[in-house]
């Protein structure tokens, strides 16, 4: 899952356990806020058999929205660049942060190394 990481809101302890000890404690010190593409690409995923989360909705409503950690939409400056971006990663949904980490100049959050070839600051 990827996140990004701006001066908004802080994670609490114990809310993402999955991610790396780095990660873990960068939003244990950073505000962060949640891009709905994660939302969507979870939502979209959920009746999967490898699904990391098997009630998407229920985890969103208690780590999101009952924390009130802000949401950032998807706009249409995020739009634009993700069509400036190359293709040098296949999962739209990646892409999608990677145009809103860039056009919010939010650093990223993610396992995915291969985000970094964008210019995006990603935090693993």
């Amino acid at each position: 899952m990827s996140a990004a990481v701006g001066e908004r809101h802080r994670i609490r302890p114990g809310m993402l356990d999955a991610l790396s000890a780095e990660a873990r404690q960068t939003l244990a010190e950073a505000e962060v806020t949640a891009s709905v593409v994660n939302l969507w690409k979870l939502v979209l995923k959920m009746r999967k058999p490898d699904v990391l989360l098997a009630d998407s909705l229920q985890w969103w409503e208690k780590y999101v929205i009952h924390t009130q950690i802000p949401t950032l939409a998807i706009r249409t400056a995020h739009v634009i660049a993700l069509g400036c971006l190359p293709e040098l990663h296949k999962a739209s949904f990646d892409r999608l942060l990677v145009a809103q980490s860039l056009a919010e100049k939010l650093p990223l959050v993610s396992k995915d190394a291969q985000l970094k070839q964008y210019g995006v600051r990603v935090i693993w």
